[in-house]
């Protein structure tokens, strides 16, 4: 099942260590089948708030997106965007093929009390 790897990162001052923060990100999670699925795009908030920038980086699984984040590799260079950049990141694993919302919906409504 795929799995997500989701920043909501705050608008930040241009620094060099965020370029080159990005510069070497793509090296760190291509071993581990990762890949940009959101980055540098402009997003519509539709209900609420949400400043700052949104980025999606897609997984095989959660153990490839959990070694990624472990990973020597991308340890080393998330202090050049954390020093300079606030957020949150969160790893989150995909639905599994077929889920049907209405499912979840219905277990829902059986748990609620009788009235």
């Amino acid at each position: 099942m795929s799995a997500y790897a989701i920043a909501h990162l705050q608008e930040a001052a241009p620094h060099a260590e965020v370029a080159e923060y990005i510069e070497r990100i793509t090296a760190t999670f291509e071993p581990y089948g990762g890949r940009f699925l959101v980055h540098g795009a402009q997003h519509e908030v539709m209900e609420g708030a949400w400043p700052g920038h949104v980025v999606v980086i897609g997984f095989p699984s959660i153990a490839e997106a959990r070694a990624w984040w472990a990973s020597a590799a991308y340890q080393e260079i998330a202090p050049l965007r954390a020093r300079h950049i606030e957020g949150d990141i969160i790893l989150v694993p995909g639905g599994p093929e077929g889920y049907d919302a209405t499912l979840t919906g219905k277990a829902l409504r059986e748990a609620l009390p009788a009235r």
